[in-house]
Parts: structure tokens; sequence; C-alpha cells
């Protein structure tokens, strides 16, 4: 098969690869419908992490049923279907209370941006649709493996309720679909952080309210003229650096809470001054397949569609150009189609 291979930052290769095998009773492998790029494959792409020997890419993923494992009975050959980016067996005692993110047999996905791809505990991380979706349905879908799952938990690691005010600091893929969660979830004003107009126009599109394009200090300041001097009761941190982080916390008011999930680089939290500030602080890696029944469903039935924040649509072998479109903004998200 054919897949992407990075062996340094800037470069990205697609490259011959040994077909996936199911190696354990526990496997699946698919045949990639559609997959696509990362923010957070941005940064060894841009050498803000070590990229160490060359090796594949990619953790989001549709796809069709190939072959299973002797215990898998959640799919079967020749289904549609949907997964995570972190596998889980959906059994072990933190499935169970709902972070299968932190399964005790996880295991993330990095081999996506690939013709075909092994799925390990496939019984737990595959979810099948009823039916072969349409083509037009396929990028919200794909949106769900990752960037839609994501926001979705970065609002409810926020605690976004009915009626709230919520923050939005990022205006990449999660971000935008961030904004769609605050709204879903009943946030009656979204305030979404963007210097970016076209990605403003699509977070206004996705239910934002107001737009502030100011950033560090002045950004906070300009959340707060905002909300009466005090700040937002819920921010959704989608960067993962020192100076977003920073701004999500100074945007929050006393008693609200940031849900952050942009992968942390060189961010460290005062304790001191988060103790004082009475701000609630949770995040991590998305239990993406607690919420992919309810996801699909929304996307299926046409009440969300996270499938716009793909703003570029490439054949899988131009994947290269796909890094570079988004390493230089000119794109959201790329999506590869094999």
């Amino acid at each position: 098969m054919r897949g992407a291979v990075i062996h340094s930052p800037g470069d990205v290769r697609f490259e011959n690869l040994d077909d996936p095998k199911v190696l354990e009773p526990t496997d699946a492998v698919i045949r990639t419908v559609a997959t696509c790029v990362c923010g957070s494959d941005l940064w060894p792409y841009r050498g803000l992490e070590p990229v160490g020997d060359p090796h594949p890419m990619g953790h989001e993923y549709v796809g069709i049923v190939e072959e299973v494992g002797s215990e898998v009975t959640g799919v079967r050959p020749g289904q549609f279907v949907v997964g995570s980016f972190a596998t889980s067996d959906n059994t072990c005692a933190n499935c169970l209370n709902g972070w299968q993110s932190s399964c005790l047999n996880r295991e993330f996905m990095s081999t996506c941006q690939a013709d075909y791809v092994r799925i390990p505990n496939a019984h737990g991380t595959l979810v099948a649709t009823d039916e072969h979706p349409d083509a037009e349905m396929v990028p919200g879908l794909l949106a769900v493996s990752d960037v839609m799952g994501t926001g979705w938990y970065a609002a409810l690691a926020a605690e976004v309720k009915p009626g709230s005010t919520a923050v939005v600091v990022g205006d990449g893929a999660v971000g935008l679909c961030g904004v769609i969660a605050a709204k879903e979830l009943g946030a009656e004003r979204i305030i979404a952080m963007s210097r970016h107009a076209s990605r403003q126009q699509l977070a206004l599109e996705f239910g934002a309210t107001d737009i502030v394009a100011e950033r560090g200090e002045e950004g906070v300041a300009r959340v707060k003229d905002l909300t009466g001097g005090i700040g937002a009761d819920s921010v959704l941190e989608c960067v993962g650096t020192a100076d977003s982080m920073r701004q999500a916390l100074h945007s929050t008011r006393p008693g609200g809470n940031v849900g952050f999930v942009g992968v942390p680089h060189e961010v460290a939290v005062d304790g001191q001054e988060l103790f004082f500030s009475h701000v609630g602080l949770r995040g991590g890696p998305a239990p993406v397949r607690r919420f992919l029944p309810d996801l699909i469903d929304r996307v299926l039935t046409g009440r969300i569609n996270p499938g716009k924040v793909f703003d570029l649509s490439l054949p899988l072998d131009q994947v290269a150009e796909g890094y570079k479109a988004m390493d230089e903004r000119r794109a959201v998200k790329a999506l590869l189609k094999p």
C-alpha cells in the first residue's frame, strides 16, 4: 500500500509501505475512505517536536472494514466505520467511566494517512453506521473522529451550559468545532478569538456571536469588555501554547472553567495564580469514543456540519501539499482521499 512518512521537519513523502495485517484477535484492517492532516501533525512538521526515525503519520480516519480478528464482534467486513485517534477496549474501568482515551489498553493511532490501516482494539474503538453514507457526509464523519470530538470535549470540560458565555481560543479546526459544540450545548454568547477573516466567517456560521481579533492581554481586555469586566463562564483552549493557555486562564471569570485540548508545548501553569483565580482547569486527550454515537447521529441528521472545516481536498498522494498548505495557513484543514 501507499502512505505518508515524515522524514524530517518539512519533509513528508508518499511511499510504498507494507500492507497492514491483523496481528491480534482484537484487530481490524480498514480500507481508508478519507483521512486528513491534523493541526497536531504540524508540531513535528515544523520541528517543534522531534521526528526521530522516518515513520508513518496520521490519526484521523473513516473507512470500510476489510478484515477483523477472531474476537471482534462489534463490526464486520463491509461496514463503514468511524474511529478515534485513541483506541480503547471500551470494557476497562476507565472506559466504563467514560475516559476511553485513558483506556488501560490504549494505543494512539499514527498510521492513518494511508490506503489501509490496522485498528487495534477494533471491537471497542470503531463505530459502524447503519448504511454507507453519501459522499457529502464523509467530511463531517471524518471530523467526528478527532476535531469535532475534541472540540466537543473542550466544551464539556469547560462546563458550557445553556445561557452561558463561552470563549474559544484558537481558530483552527478544533477551535471552530468548539464553536459548534458550545452552540449545541446551549451557550448564549460565543466569543471566537481569531485574526483570520475566512476563519472568522466560518466561526460566525457555526454560531459565534462575537469575534475578538486581539491576542494576549489585549485579547483578554477585549473579552473582559464584552463580559461586564469579569470574564467568561467557559473558555475552550484549543491551541496548546503558553500564550494561548495564559490567554484562556485570564479570560475566565472567577468560578468559571477552562477546557484545554491543545496538545501543550512549553505550557506551565502558576499554581499560586490558579489558586487565587478560582478558575477550574480540565483537559487532556479527548475521550472521542464516548461521543461517537451521538456526534455521528448529529452529522447524519444534518444537525451539525463540522465537515466545513475542510477547506482543501486533495488526493492522498498529494499529502505533502496538505501539510504545506496548513503550515502556511492557506488551509484550515486538508482532507485526503485515497
